[in-house]
């Protein structure tokens, strides 16, 4: 299991295009990504779970990756996250 968290940059937050781009990005991969805030949480691939969860410029998000290609999973979200967020 690989995790990182993430202090979004995006002064939108995670509203609807970066979230549908986030859970294309996510079903890339075999591994099962989640994503935690503040007690909620969401996996990735799930567009609607991500926006429910009302994530703001600022807010940290915690990002879990699990299963058998988790090392690439995990360092492509976090560029990802980087790029997009």
């Amino acid at each position: 299991m690989k995790t990182f968290a993430y202090t979004i940059k995006d002064e939108v937050g995670i509203h609807a295009r970066p979230a549908g781009l986030l859970a294309k990005k996510a079903k890339e991969f075999e591994s099962v990504i989640t994503l935690e805030k503040g007690g909620k949480t969401a996996v990735a691939t799930k567009l609607m779970a991500i926006m429910g969860m009302g994530v703001k410029c600022g807010d940290t998000v915690n990002v879990t990756v699990e299963g058998a290609d988790e090392e690439k999973a995990a360092a492509e979200m976090e560029a990802f996250f980087n790029a997009n967020l």
